[in-house]
């Protein structure tokens, strides 16, 4: 928590305001220096003609939704004030209180020293934090109290730096409980103990839409916002019932820099509700349609377009695309009510037809914009059926391969072969062969990724094989060599201090995006599992190594390696021997660790995935010898408990026994060969195993646990 205001304090105030003073007058002086309009009248009715400007200069960004509004204060925390808070944090975080009760009387008496100030608190750089917490452990009726405090300030709070994260988090928290008040829910009715003069409070589906009327006439001025922004698009993943808990709906919500605000506990619990879509009123949907009506209804293509492009604007632009086309899928006339999908691509699918055409001009530019890139992959995802074909044959289908070949517009691309069917992928596939060369020296792991997955998908085995083979040959017709090329790729060395950090990050993706490809040729059943075990098992020890320590999606290979059935027996043992001598080392290793936990799992006996006992052993007594060190640090700790370390040192044939219990979970089967027809008939039930091996197998294990019962009941 920051100290009072001092003289040191006052000094970087001073020459906060200087530089501001100085980035002001820059900001005016260039703006004097820009060349005028040529139509340069002052009749009243320029306001409403398109301004033209001189050729060779560019057009300057154009402000939408007219000027913000003017920002409140709401007056700071005293000294005690924010001393008392600050002592709340922290009891709060230690979470010492003997009961449920006793927490709930605490947090009842803090909100009442806060009532009043819930406006100071979340404009408070040391104290918003606390507000984001205590709305996190909050009651329903708490809530919605904040509600009534924040409301007449909601324009000015989701634009404030700090109380913007304290709205987002009251909005999150506030979302399930307008489903469970849908289907007649509620836990803020007022009881016989209450304050007989309080009002009932109102349906939190009201608090929203009272939110949502005093935003009303800002939103096209909130789209670019930087704070304001990502308070709308939490608005908007509430009015769709879209689930709150996704990757993908966190990514969009929250920006990386978010800090997470963690707490010991929560009132409600609401984790099924967050995890899932949610059921919402009518007047939600009504909601979201009026809102992306408000926000697009004063622009026109020029400012569509600088939308597209903005980095805040872009992400509220792909929301509301992406919920234009939800809410009106069933409205396929054009000729009815404008909307943004019709704004971005006026005349579709025919216009699509003509290059010329402004929908034509919209795709080819945002194809190679770095942001705008990102809102074609939401239009290609959630676009109709008729508007992608057309946008397919006349846009991508001719150069699809020259567009998988591109940095950026490779991503628009890897949408669209996501959504075509057999035929039009194995074109796809036969276009992109005679560049595949081109795309291992560009480094497109991804693309050739997504090649083989949607060949999968569509079952285009040929094609399959096709890339297989071109993706040997392209990096040196060896097949033991694909690992190392995509995995562990040589790091050129920086020239100077300045450019190592970029050339790290580009080594890592590169890496990462070869691991992925490696991992999704694994789960493929034939030659292309086939070629990534014979790489892996000729590799040498100090390169298995290097890739179950180097980094996460390196050390995700070996994982879903021993989880892989292999026609050849000797593949999990080669690996693992390649590891036993350092499983010290891979329970110290953040990444290696998880390739070490998951080798327990590997049954002893079974049909493709197997490994002996002994080995597991060995493993383990190695582990035994560095005990101590194990238990000092958090990975250590993290194998032992895995490999049930305490169990092996005071019991030692219980641990045997719960090594051998793991071999008796189903055993995967190897797809690939077919089996022959004599040998699945064998036996006459079709799966190669007769009554008689599952008699004797049924006796062994009755056998075995009554040896365990016996055992434990002599150690007790």
């Amino acid at each position: 928590m920051p100290k009072p205001r001092t003289k040191r304090q006052a000094i970087r105030d001073e020459r906060k305001a200087k530089r501001r003073d100085k980035a002001l007058a820059a900001q005016k002086t260039s703006k004097d220096a820009k060349r005028q309009r040529l139509n340069d009248d002052n009749d009243g009715g320029i306001g409403d003609q398109e301004p033209a400007f001189q050729d060779g200069y560019d057009q300057p960004q154009i402000r939408i939704g007219g000027p913000p509004p003017d920002r409140e204060f709401f007056g700071m925390l005293s000294d005690q004030e924010q001393e008392y808070f600050r002592s709340v944090d922290e009891q709060l975080d230690i979470d010492d209180f003997p009961s449920q009760e006793e927490r709930d009387l605490y947090l009842a008496s803090v909100f009442a020293e806060a009532e009043g100030k819930e406006l100071k608190l979340a404009c408070s750089q040391s104290c918003s934090r606390l507000m984001e917490r205590l709305i996190l452990m909050s009651n329903t009726r708490q809530k919605k109290k904040l509600f009534g405090q924040f409301g007449g300030h909601f324009l000015n709070l989701i634009q404030h730096r700090f109380a913007s994260h304290c709205c987002e988090t009251l909005f999150l928290q506030s979302a399930p409980v307008v489903t469970r008040e849908l289907g007649g829910e509620r836990d803020d009715v007022l009881t016989d103990q209450d304050d007989p003069d309080e009002k009932p409070l109102p349906y939190m589906e009201e608090l929203f839409l009272l939110t949502l009327d005093e935003l009303e006439g800002h939103f096209g001025y909130l789209l670019t916002d930087r704070f304001g922004s990502h308070s709308l698009r939490v608005l908007l993943i509430i009015l769709s019932g879209r689930p709150l808990e996704q990757t993908q709906t966190k990514s969009l919500i929250h920006s990386k820099k978010k800090e997470q605000i963690s707490v010991p506990w929560t009132s409600n619990s609401s984790t099924d509700l967050t995890a899932q879509l949610r059921a919402v009123p009518m007047s939600f949907n009504l909601a979201a349609k009026a809102i992306i009506a408000q926000s697009i209804s004063d622009m026109g293509p020029t400012e569509l377009r600088i939308l597209a492009t903005h980095p805040t604007g872009n992400p509220v632009l792909q929301l509301l695309l992406e919920l234009d086309v939800t809410l009106n899928l069933k409205a396929d006339d054009e000729s009815g009510e404008m909307t943004l999908l019709w704004q971005l691509l006026p005349g579709a699918p025919d216009s699509l037809k003509d290059a010329t055409t402004p929908a034509s001009n919209f795709v080819n530019s945002m194809l190679y914009d770095r942001v705008g890139s990102r809102l074609l992959e939401t239009f290609i995802i959630h676009c109709p059926g008729k508007i992608f074909k057309a946008l397919f044959k006349h846009v991508f289908g001719t150069r699809i391969h020259s567009l998988l070949r591109n940095d950026i517009a490779s991503y628009p691309a890897i949408r669209v072969l996501n959504r075509l069917s057999k035929e039009d992928l194995i074109t796809a596939v036969q276009k992109t062969l005679p560049e595949f060369s081109k795309l291992i020296t560009l480094s497109r792991f991804n693309v050739i990724k997504a090649l083989f997955e949607r060949c999968q998908a569509r079952q285009a085995s040929s094609e399959i094989e096709s890339l297989t083979k071109t993706l040997v040959e392209a990096l040196g017709s060896d097949p033991k060599s694909l690992v190392p090329k995509l995995c562990l790729p040589e790091s050129s060395e920086a020239d100077g201090e300045k450019d190592e950090e970029p050339l790290q990050k580009n080594h890592s993706a590169l890496v990462s995006h070869g691991s992925h490809l490696t991992t999704a040729m694994l789960a493929i059943p034939g030659s292309p599992s086939r070629a990534i075990q014979t790489s892996l098992a000729a590799l040498p020890e100090e390169l298995i190594l290097q890739l179950a320590t180097s980094s996460a999606p390196t050390s995700y290979v070996l994982v879903n390696a021993f989880s892989t059935p292999s026609r050849n027996k000797a593949f999990h043992k080669v690996l693992v021997a390649a590891l036993r001598p350092h499983a010290f080392q891979l329970a110290m290793s953040n990444h290696g660790n998880k390739v070490l936990n998951s080798i327990i799992y590997i049954p002893s006996k079974g049909e493709g995935i197997s490994i002996p006992f002994h080995v597991k052993e060995l493993m383990m007594e190695q582990l035994g010898e560095h005990e101590q060190e194990l238990r000092d640090s958090f990975e250590g700790r993290r194998a032992w408990k895995a490999w049930r370390g305490d169990l092996w040192r005071n019991r030692r044939r219980d641990w045997i026994s719960w090594v051998k219990e793991l071999d008796s979970a189903p055993e995967p089967v190897v797809p690939e060969p077919e089996p022959k027809r004599d040998n699945v008939l064998r036996n006459g039930n079709g799966n190669g195993y007769s009554d008689t091996n599952r008699a004797k197998e049924t006796a062994r294990n009755f056998y075995e646990r009554r040896q365990r019962k016996r055992s434990f009941e002599s150690v007790y």
